[in-house]
């Protein structure tokens, strides 16, 4: 008669995880935080469960079998399903209270509050506080300067956890009254022939910086910022032309977009934290939320 298997809990799998990356019943039990017989006993129940054997006795340690080996990575699946069923419990059942720091650039800060986004948000977590860092540069995550980033383009700040929220998207622009003084760019070539606006030294590793040298490398900069923002003042002013964000420039009834959006300029938008931080029920709250909220955040960063 053939086998039947019996039912089994998470816990078995858990120990049978712990051998086959630690090489030893003992190891593995060191990592679980028992005893090496509790090891051997949960495997020796697992495997009369399923009806095969798992793991095998060898002088270097245990090695899984081959149908072991085959079973690790649904394992492995069940191992993070429990994962994130316990940190979903831990989120919903915590009591959710403090500040969380989140980085993005002004503009989107000033989006984000004109919004109700926020007020859905603190409805669902009215001890949670949120307070925002403005800065158009990358703040550090890892080096505990925010908590989390809703970020645009790559990162260099270590490793982040992160989902896509929308994509950034530039086009160029200038005023009704510049182009009514010097004429209208239509191609990127005719930039070279305008007055340009652009961000100084402190954003030269800006994407928007080394585009503007390769697309009009000798055009003069007749106005320099350190901020996006900056760039649409001066552009709404009609110093000179500039590239601007779709979801800023489109939203000026004084800017003209002249050129289209430049493909090469486009980056996704993230909502980014860190591993730890990840974990935690206050970041969790807010990084789920800002993900169930994606529809509504998209036209605020997209435009």
């Amino acid at each position: 008669m053939a086998h039947t298997p019996q039912s089994f809990d998470w816990d078995d799998l858990k120990h049978l995880l712990a051998v086959a990356r630690h090489g030893s019943t003992l190891a593995a039990g060191r990592a679980l935080g028992v005893d090496q017989s509790t090891v051997q006993r949960r495997l020796v129940v697992l495997e009369r469960r399923i009806g095969q054997a798992l793991v095998q006795r060898q002088p270097s340690g245990y090695r899984l079998t081959e149908f072991g080996q085959a079973l690790l990575p649904y394992a492995e699946r069940v191992e993070q399903a429990v994962a994130a069923f316990e940190q979903h419990i831990a989120v919903a059942t915590a009591d959710v209270a403090g500040v969380i720091r989140v980085t993005c650039p002004e503009p989107i800060i000033f989006r984000i509050t004109q919004s109700t986004l926020l007020d859905r948000f603190h409805a669902l977590y009215p001890a949670l506080q949120v307070h925002f860092v403005m800065s158009d540069k990358y703040i550090d995550l890892a080096k505990g300067e925010a908590d989390v980033a809703l970020r645009s383009g790559d990162t260099d700040d270590g490793e982040l956890v992160g989902r896509k929220i929308g994509d950034s998207i530039w086009a160029v622009y200038a005023s009704r009254a510049y182009i009514e003084h010097h004429g209208r760019p239509e191609r990127l070539e005719d930039l070279a022939q305008h007055a340009l606006v652009g961000f100084d030294d402190t954003m030269a590793k800006h994407r928007i910086a080394a585009w503007l040298h390769k697309v009009a490398p000798n055009a003069t900069l007749v106005a320099r910022s350190n901020s996006v923002l900056g760039l649409v003042y001066s552009a709404k002013a009609g110093v000179g032309v500039a590239p601007l964000p779709i979801a800023l420039g489109d939203a000026e009834p004084d800017l003209v977009r002249v050129i289209e959006p430049v493909a090469e300029l486009t980056r996704i938008w993230r909502v980014l934290t860190t591993p730890a931080l990840r974990r935690t029920p206050r970041v969790a709250a807010f990084f789920d939320f800002i993900v169930s909220e994606i529809e509504t955040l998209r036209p605020i960063i997209t435009g």
